[in-house]
């Protein structure tokens, strides 16, 4: 099991964490561990038959111990989250228990359906290699591999970065010979005008999926992969800000250039 200092929140535990990936909540922690048994904070997610993001919260039926102790054992328990737009719409979650140990061992929807909706946007500024590759690292985490879904991340890491050296390597100045001689560090930095600022500020993101195939377990890239998922999205959310700027910026300059025609053909 893997054992983490902080513990999960229950938005984090139901829809971040994969399957047969548990915690050990110290004593200290216990409260935090009956907050996903027993809690009724909301959750915000997608919802598949709203097809939008909602607000759920934890159905419960009878009268449950306060006790911040009382789910501590050896069992199971089952979390039913309600959408506040239906309560029709309902998440299944099945928890297993082992001393102070608990971990995730079913759900439905799938923890991929409940992810891949949000990365949906990114479609616009990633190949569609890439966004099927995207989906699968998102896959294949949720099912608890965590070294392949680096493979994934890692090549649209890479690709990101080859897409810029495309369109760098024809500028005046280029230095081709330092570019094929520098490790992945050095070449995004060679390309810092042509890369969005948060993958040039953060170029370390690759040794971490580097270090996720070669030395780290799959507990680790497990662990790991919540935040360099966070960090390419990060980089796409650039993208598609900068692209939103530009489509603006063409949409003035034809308004403008209308309204120079309209008063020159006036006069």
């Amino acid at each position: 099991m893997t054992v983490l200092k902080e513990p999960p929140s229950p938005q984090e535990f139901y829809i971040s964490y994969p399957l047969y990936q548990g915690f050990t909540f110290a004593k200290e922690q216990s409260q935090a561990g009956w907050d996903i048994a027993y809690s009724r904070e909301p959750i915000d997610t997608y919802c598949p038959e709203c097809n939008a993001h909602s607000i759920f919260r934890q159905y419960i039926s009878g009268t449950i111990s306060h006790n911040p102790e009382a789910w501590v054992g050896d069992g199971r328990f089952v979390v039913v989250l309600k959408c506040s737009r239906n309560a029709g719409h309902e998440l299944f979650f099945l928890f297993k228990v082992e001393g102070r140990t608990m971990q995730k061992i079913g759900q439905h929807p799938s923890l991929a359906n409940l992810n891949t909706y949000d990365v949906r946007q990114y479609a616009a500024v990633l190949g569609k290699d890439d966004f099927k590759e995207l989906n699968k690292a998102i896959g294949l985490a949720a099912h608890g591999v965590g070294v392949g879904s680096f493979v994934y991340l890692r090549r649209i890491f890479e690709n990101l970065v080859d897409a810029a050296y495309q369109t760098a390597k024809s500028d005046d100045g280029w230095d081709e010979e330092a570019y094929r001689k520098g490790r992945m560090a050095e070449r995004i930095q060679l390309l810092a005008g042509h890369l969005p600022d948060f993958l040039v500020e953060n170029h370390l993101m690759y040794k971490i999926l580097s270090q996720g195939l070669h030395e780290l377990t799959e507990n680790e890239c497990l662990a790991a992969f919540p935040v360099v998922k966070m960090g390419i999205e990060m980089v796409l959310d650039e993208k598609i800000a900068a692209a939103a700027k530009q489509q603006k910026l063409e949409q003035a300059r034809k308004a403008i250039h209308s309204l120079i025609s309209k008063a020159s053909a006036g006069k």
